[in-house]
């Protein structure tokens, strides 16, 4: 088996394995990245363009992502297109070669498509090609997916792991972290002593998607409403940003002090406690457990909403669609959590990777259901409803609270930072874990992006005034009553999984904490097996039975008490997108980066860190406002 030639000079030094891709597999790879989620999407597109316009428009950008192709592949090897001798491994590495770095405000104004027919000008930016690479992705679909693919195929083997030294932890802090391992083979080891790292570019991209596409997308119709035709996709839009910016500092920290060469953190915990300290790092646990046991709430609600649309639909086809069907959500709550203590049993989930593999093919499922039906809807009835300021209400501070909620609902529908760290750890390196990290962030936040949109407007133009909060539950659609079922049963098996994904890193953080606070109690270190005629034997432990049973108890209670779908996301959204999407992040980021004090770099980052303080005040403001009014009315 032989080894390639050295890579880009910018990262350790390392050697691949040879490579053994051919014309035909390059094919496939490419053929694979273009043809996707957005084939469904041409015929509208043709549609909106003519019979003349619509053809030529897909053979011009075919035309164009045949010359972007090709000149990205002569920068493939640097500084000879053929000879070499250094190899790119990512879009990004050629970017850093050949543009060199500057700052992101001096070059702001250059789209990413600059980046590759200035391949020899050395005049942009690394920090522009990695934010505005995401942006033209939303105005070139093709040909930056092809990019995507180029970039992939020529560099898509395992290569030799990197040798660092392994992170020691040590301190209190180390119980709050949320240790979860998503994929690890078995019977070797990485540089830090750990399972070796399998993950690559497409776990990951599951991964996230798994954890961003949830119960938030059901809302986004209602949203859309209430902000009108111009600010609603707009807001989507600037979340997704946001959410992309705060997900590339975030990625930057996974290893300290140095991103590409430094030690691993394991979790969110980890990095926040070596980049900002102690005191910093009680208030991240606090907060990220607060946001895991609320999430665990919202999908209580969630679930048993979904659950009753299934009777009731079934209820409209056979009584008509103007019979009562009033049924309560109590006994749906109930059964839910019933399920959920007993898989709360299980003593941890040690591969979760088909658990995202099952939660992202029912994502797409009722995204695509509930998308079909939207779209569908506004054919039959022909035209386009809604109007440019959304939902009138009665008052304009009852519009302003509104527009609150509906911005609390968005933000609650992307950020995923307080797993981002736990799904990086699965990646293997090299390429970098950062890099990956940033290519799985960009795809998956347009895909669901992209979802996101034709969830939010299509829902929205089917219904206009009359947009339900809950977009599949809300019972604008009666017919296909069997399609209607089959979304919500998906969100039902989504919501299963979904809650223990959130619920396992709090019964670890509780039980190891337990155990070491008291290492000779029996109730907490003893465990009994129990066998039983048709099972096989279950291994049995009193405090994980009872804290757990607790738990699981208390957010059924909770969601009880309060089943106000939207306004407990827009709470939960406001919660968790300042604090841990944005500030952790920017802050982590400074001090890794040695970033002083009111210098350019400085001012943005703190800029940015305020503006979404204040969208995220007034979005729990609003939240917590309707919330208490719903429940006193």
């Amino acid at each position: 088996m032989g080894y390639d030639d050295p890579q880009t000079p910018f990262l350790t030094a390392q050697w691949h394995i040879k490579r053994t891709g051919t014309f035909w597999s390059a094919i496939a790879h490419i053929i694979t990245a273009v043809i996707g989620s957005g084939v469904l999407s041409l015929a509208w597109c043709v549609a909106q363009l003519g019979w003349i316009a619509g053809p030529i428009s897909m053979l011009m950008f075919a035309g164009v992502t045949l010359v972007s192709s090709s000149l990205l592949c002569d920068c493939y090897k640097s500084p000879d297109p053929e000879q070499g001798p250094i190899r790119n491994q990512s879009y990004m590495d050629a970017v850093k070669l050949n543009l060199g770095y500057e700052t992101f405000m001096r070059n702001g104004a250059t789209i990413s498509i600059s980046c590759e027919i200035g391949c020899f000008s050395r005049k942009n930016s690394v920090w522009v090609c990695g934010v505005f690479q995401q942006v033209g992705l939303y105005g070139s679909g093709i040909a930056y997916t092809l990019t995507s693919s180029i970039s992939m195929s020529k560099d898509d083997f395992l290569p030799e792991p990197f040798l660092n030294l392994s992170l020691s932890k040590t301190g209190w802090w180390e119980n709050m972290a949320v240790q979860q391992s998503l994929e690890l083979a078995k019977d070797s080891y990485d540089d830090d002593g750990h399972q070796i790292r399998t993950g690559t570019l497409w776990t990951c991209i599951a991964h996230i998607i798994t954890a961003v596409i949830g119960s938030g997308v059901l809302s986004l119709a209602w949203s859309t409403a209430q902000l009108g035709w111009i600010a609603g996709p707009v807001s989507m839009l600037c979340f997704a940003i946001v959410t992309y910016v705060s997900s590339s500092l975030l990625s930057d920290c996974y290893r300290s002090p140095h991103s590409v060469t430094g030690t691993r953190n394991y979790s969110y915990m980890d990095a926040v406690r070596v980049n900002l300290g102690r005191n910093q790092t009680w208030v991240c646990g606090f907060l990220q457990y607060l946001i895991m046991f609320g999430t665990g709430i919202a999908y209580v609600i969630t679930t048993s909403i979904c659950m009753r649309a299934i009777q009731r639909s079934n209820c409209f086809h056979k009584e008509g669609h103007a019979a009562p069907c009033a049924y309560g959500d109590t006994f749906y709550m109930l059964l839910f959590g019933a399920v959920q203590i007993f898989v709360s049993q299980i003593p941890d989930f040690h591969n979760m990777a088909w658990l995202s593999i099952v939660a992202a093919v029912m994502s797409f499922s009722y995204s695509f259901i509930g998308l079909g039906l939207g779209f569908a809807k506004v054919v039959g009835d022909g035209w386009i409803k809604g109007s440019i300021g959304g939902i009138p209400q009665e008052t304009t501070a009852k519009k302003v609270w509104k527009i609150s909620q509906a911005l609390g609902d968005i933000a609650f529908a992307y950020p995923y930072s307080i797993i981002l760290i736990e799904i990086q750890d699965t990646l293997k390196s090299p390429p970098a874990e950062n890099w990956t990290m940033k290519k799985a962030s960009m795809t998956a936040i347009v895909i669901t992006t992209f979802f996101y949109l034709c969830c939010g407007c299509f829902g929205y133009a089917a219904f206009g005034d009359q947009t339900p909060g809950n977009l599949l539950t809300g019972f604008g659609f009666f017919e296909p009553y069997w399609l209607i079922d089959f979304a919500n049963a998906c969100i039902v098996a989504h919501l299963v999984g979904g809650y223990q994904v959130y619920s396992q890193p709090v019964f670890a953080f509780v039980e190891r904490w337990l155990a070491e606070k008291f290492p000779n109690n029996g109730f907490i270190i003893d465990s009994y097996t129990i066998k039983t005629p048709f099972f096989p034997a279950f291994s049995l432990n009193l405090l994980r039975l009872c804290f757990r049973t607790g738990y699981v108890i208390s957010t059924t209670g909770i969601a009880m008490v309060f089943p106000y779908f939207n306004q407990v996301l827009g709470v939960l959204g406001a919660l968790n997108f300042w604090p841990l999407a944005i500030y952790f992040p920017v802050e982590m980021y400074v001090v890794q980066k040695k970033i002083q004090v009111w210098t350019r770099s400085w001012i943005i980052l703190q800029t940015f860190s305020f503006v979404c303080l204040l969208v995220t005040l007034y979005s729990l403001i609003g939240s917590v406002e309707g919330l208490i009014t719903a429940k006193l009315s």
